[in-house]
């Protein structure tokens, strides 16, 4: 009993850009599904929203899912080159920090796949690291695997934790 070690709380929140969710016309497959993923690999998912595509909307909900918030935020959806494609743009006017290396492992996934067109950023607003993500349900929770290993230390770095 008293060396039981309490692994510290992953608590991430979820977001889907999409026109098509909010107007009822497409079913959020890729949002379940990264609740789903993050819950099955030990993650808290603390809030789930929906929200159209678009610069303004996207940085708005980033930085309200931010605020005083330890943790990790994923969107999903318009990341592409689409005409309402926006996340990335919504998504440097939320970010404090950039962290091109996670976005780049994130393209990288699958070399020969359609990550390679991939817009999606990854950075850090206050305590929160932000990812985006493909709106497709397999490229989301694929861009997310790789790089799930290292986002609790990153995590615990934005939370005030110690560099190992």
């Amino acid at each position: 009993m008293g060396n039981e070690t309490v692994e510290p709380q992953l608590r991430a929140k979820v977001v889907t850009c999409s026109d098509g969710v909010i107007a009822g016309t497409r079913e959020d497959t890729s949002g379940q599904a990264l609740v789903d993923h993050l819950t099955e690999a030990g993650w808290d998912v603390v809030d789930r929203r929906q929200i159209a595509d678009g610069v303004e909307s996207v940085r708005d909900t980033l930085i309200e899912l931010a605020d005083g918030f330890n943790g990790l935020i994923v969107t999903t959806g318009g990341t592409g080159f689409g005409p309402r494609d926006l996340t990335p743009e919504g998504t440097a006017q939320a970010l404090e920090r950039e962290a091109p290396g996670l976005a780049e492992a994130m393209r990288l996934c699958n070399p020969k796949g359609l990550g390679r067109l991939s817009r999606a950023l990854a950075g850090t607003r206050g305590g929160a690291l932000i990812l985006n993500t493909p709106g497709s349900t397999k490229g989301a929770i694929e861009t997310v695997d790789a790089v799930l290993d290292v986002v609790p230390h990153a995590v615990d770095l934005l939370g005030g934790g110690r560099p190992h």
